[in-house]
């Protein structure tokens, strides 16, 4: 990772009043169109690298061409055990967290229609295969904490900016805001002749700081996918996809005094965020065989246009001189509901055959991320056009294209068992004057069994990548915030096993 820049004060906001909170931005769209498919065990074993191979069922969210080359029906289902770790560096202090979950990377169902015998010979088109299922397009199961004694700073200065900022007496002071919560909780004090707000809290002093925060949830996409076969050279395919999401995202900031004999005690601010939503889209590819010992593939991906529903709650409970205060909990009911529309994509692949001994593959994929929007309704809020205007203008500033290349192998011992290894690279969606690069590394195997009517396949892959994020607002007005970096390490252990008829 490298170092932090200076960056506009939403790109890193952590705590933040319930307005801010759902006043969606740049981190919601890149959240929802940052993919990293989990596929088959199949697949997996080989780096995913699945534009030009096809005969895969997660091939058709990747590319749609690749269900033409199937030559019988099949029905197949991967379960899926997901250990992740992050490690939180944090004022030169280091906190660990494991999460393990259950999954279903996919399950689905092709119908394949060959020609055979006298009409095989003479029709252009050898096959036809339908398939519907689902596909897993992303996780986002976590755990991480991060945590270290501060001397320079304290959330508690952002609550005071944020009140003085609005410039308002206490008593309109926006419910939900930051300003609210730090003087409903007695953590700031408010001077009427200057109408500016104090933290009571003097970090010199010493404040632990901690944070913990638990995600859950995914995208998975059901899949609609027609293709046929011409002439076993060329091989065309489409599918309509229906990406559903689900988020949830359980936050916990806290400070307590290093120092004895002070007011400030601790204080603990909590947040819950759900988002559900769901969306269509369209993936049209192509397959083209010169060769028996070489494809190439083409794939394109139309913008995901999603429909999308927030719900957010904020607590913050405060130990001020022994005495604990908690202001009403916000909960910003009925939520907001706001659209999404994310980027497209395109995908260049080749294959090479080594006789029957197996294949070397590759996958080129390119995607803008600055072109992701988020739209509002104008009904839905005062502020919907300026929320609109800002959120898109954060996308269009601090994210870029990226490119993302996979390549895998796969070597058949025999006609019943095969060996796969891959490899991935995901390029950073950020621009490199915004200083953060969170480009990820994957290594992968798997091995599997071919048999007359059934098949199993085993693959396991390991994601690498680091993030990083401020636990409060930056201010002009008090020390620089210290910047937390999260260090991922997931792994992906899955079993797909598969019946044809």
């Amino acid at each position: 990772m490298n170092n932090i820049k200076s960056l506009p004060l939403a790109t890193l906001l952590v705590l933040g009043s319930v307005s801010n909170a759902l006043a969606q931005d740049y981190t919601d769209a890149l959240r929802y169109a940052y993919l990293s498919p989990t596929g088959t065990a199949r697949s997996m074993g080989f780096g995913n690298a699945l534009g030009s191979i096809g005969g895969d069922f997660s091939a058709l969210s990747v590319n749609p061409a690749g269900i033409a080359i199937y030559k019988s029906s099949e029905l197949m289902f991967t379960p899926s055990l997901k250990l992740n770790s992050v490690q939180g560096d944090y004022l030169s202090n280091s906190v660990n967290n494991n999460n393990t979950r259950f999954n279903f990377n996919n399950i689905g169902i092709v119908f394949t229609t060959a020609q055979k015998g006298r009409r095989a010979a003479k029709s252009p088109w050898k096959s036809y295969s339908f398939g519907v299922g689902m596909n897993r397009l992303a996780d986002f199961n976590r755990d991480y904490s991060y945590s270290g004694s501060n001397y320079n700073s304290s959330a508690t200065q952002a609550f005071a900016a944020d009140a003085t900022y609005s410039g308002n007496i206490p008593a309109n002071l926006e419910t939900g805001s930051l300003g609210y919560f730090g003087y409903q909780s007695y953590l700031t004090n408010y001077d009427s002749a200057g109408r500016a707000y104090s933290s009571i809290v003097d970090p010199t002093k010493g404040v632990r700081q901690l944070r913990n925060v638990s995600e859950r949830g995914g995208i998975n996409e059901i899949v609609f996918s027609f293709g046929a076969n011409y002439m076993d050279q060329l091989l065309l395919g489409a599918t309509l996809g229906v990406p559903i999401i689900n988020y949830s995202r359980n936050a916990t900031y806290s400070e307590s005094s290093l120092t004895s004999g002070t007011d400030f005690n601790s204080y603990s601010f909590n947040d819950n965020l759900t988002t559900r939503g769901s969306g269509i889209n369209l993936k049209l590819g192509l397959i083209y065989k010169p060769s028996d010992y070489l494809r190439f593939g083409l794939a394109l991906h139309s913008p995901t246009y999603y429909t999308m529903h927030d719900d957010y709650t904020a607590t913050l409970t405060s130990n001020i001189s022994s005495v604990t205060t908690t202001p009403v909990a916000v909960d910003y009911a009925p939520g907001i509901d706001y659209n999404l529309t994310t980027p497209w994509r395109a995908i260049l692949s080749a294959t090479g055959f080594l006789g029957s001994h197996g294949f070397i593959t590759a996958d080129y994929e390119y995607v803008d991320y600055s072109s992701a929007r988020l739209h509002f309704d104008p009904n839905s809020s005062n502020n919907a056009s300026a929320m609109e205007s800002v959120s898109n203008q954060q996308i269009k500033q601090l994210l870029t294209a990226a490119s993302n290349f996979r390549v895998g192998v796969e070597g058949r011992v025999n006609n019943f068992f095969s060996v796969r290894l891959g490899y991935g690279y995901m390029g950073s969606p950020y621009k490199s004057s915004a200083g953060i690069n969170t480009s990820s590394n994957t290594i992968s195997g798997g091995i599997g069994f071919r048999f007359d009517h059934w098949y199993l396949d085993a693959g396991l892959s390991h994601i690498m990548y680091n993030d990083v994020e401020q636990p409060y607002p930056s201010d002009l007005s008090y020390a620089a915030v210290p910047v937390a970096t999260l260090k991922n390490s997931y792994n992906n252990a899955s079993l797909t096993v598969g019946f044809k008829f």
